[in-house]
């Protein structure tokens, strides 16, 4: 997909808004995948507060959104306006450590 100027920057606008960005499908409260709700599970372990963007109720930010990372899965999780990656990557992220230094979380 072509990624308008228009939905690119509307995109980098929703990146910036928050230190924590999750793309995904449903929010926070109401997940609607299983990977979605995987990373919400982290997240919601982690850190209080952080932005979730619901790409269903927007189809262009559904398809834009692959384009803007060249990533091809939704969830999709930025810090600090920085891709982060899917769920796979947070989970295993999560795993090893990487993911609570990237989000500035204090551990032990």
């Amino acid at each position: 997909m072509q990624l308008s100027e228009e939905t690119r920057t509307r995109i980098q606008g929703l990146v910036a808004s928050d230190d924590v960005v999750l793309f995904m499908k449903g929010n926070r409260r109401a997940p609607q995948c299983g990977f979605s709700a995987t990373v919400v599970q982290i997240l919601d372990h982690l850190v209080p507060q952080y932005t979730t963007v619901d790409v269903l109720q927007d189809p262009e930010v559904r398809e834009g959104i692959k384009a803007f990372t060249q990533w091809p899965t939704i969830p999709q999780l930025y810090v600090k306006g920085e891709f982060v990656g899917g769920c796979d990557i947070i989970r295993e992220m999560f795993q090893t450590g990487e993911l609570q230094q990237a989000l500035g979380v204090q551990t032990g």
